[in-house]
């Protein structure tokens, strides 16, 4: 399925220009991770993902979630079917602008972010910066991760969550770090004084985090 999306462009684009995909959570759409366009780097290409199921209040998401039940938190096969998906658009995104040598990076929120600990740890080749704010692993979609260390050293994760966040819990985002440590992956775990959301100082450290 070709994902809407909305982009912005460098004024120079070679095969070393790097691209940053966003993937927004669950009942947003492709305008809120866009909005930090201003304080990423110029020279990047910007690629804002609408997720394609309809939810209410003319948002979107990735899967459905059931609140009633714990079982059925997670759709896997809707979830699995937008990683495909995602997998699929990225790759005719990167070919489309010719980037043969540039870097791959990843941003989600949320939901969007529990797609990118999957997409980053599936593919670790692909990718290099991932960000993953208020977001967590979740187990039922990483069950084709790649383990060999090699293969993982080229990533570098940015995880953030809110110590208040009363939809992801902080003990769920604090998984990821257990998980990423096994890896040997290089990651930098933050926690906010905020609720589901990117307060002033997580904006800040994520911004110096993709611009360094």
């Amino acid at each position: 399925m070709n994902l809407d999306y909305i982009v912005r462009e460098p004024e120079h684009i070679t095969p070393q220009t790097n691209i940053l995909f966003m993937l927004h959570g669950y009942g947003s759409n492709e305008q809120d991770l866009f909005a930090f366009r201003e304080d990423l780097p110029k020279d990047w290409i910007l690629v804002s993902f609408r997720a394609p199921y309809k939810t209410q209040f003319e948002g979107f998401s990735w899967y459905d979630i059931d609140f009633t039940d714990a079982e059925k938190f997670v759709n896997v096969d809707q979830a699995k079917e937008s990683l495909k998906d995602l997998m699929e658009n990225i790759m005719a995104i990167i070919n489309r602008y010719g980037i043969t040598d540039g870097k791959t990076h990843l941003a989600g929120f949320s939901q969007g972010g529990i797609l990118c600990y999957s997409l980053a740890l599936q593919y670790p080749e692909l990718f290099n910066k991932v960000a993953c704010l208020s977001s967590y692993p979740e187990e039922k979609l990483l069950t084709n991760i790649v383990k060999e260390k090699k293969k993982l050293e080229n990533l570098r994760f940015f995880v953030s969550h809110g110590s208040d966040d009363a939809v992801i819990p902080i003990d769920w985002g604090k998984k990821a770090a257990e998980l990423l440590y096994d890896l040997s992956c290089y990651f930098t775990f933050r926690e906010y004084m905020s609720g589901h959301g990117v307060n002033q100082k997580n904006y800040k450290d994520l911004m110096e985090f993709f611009n360094k």
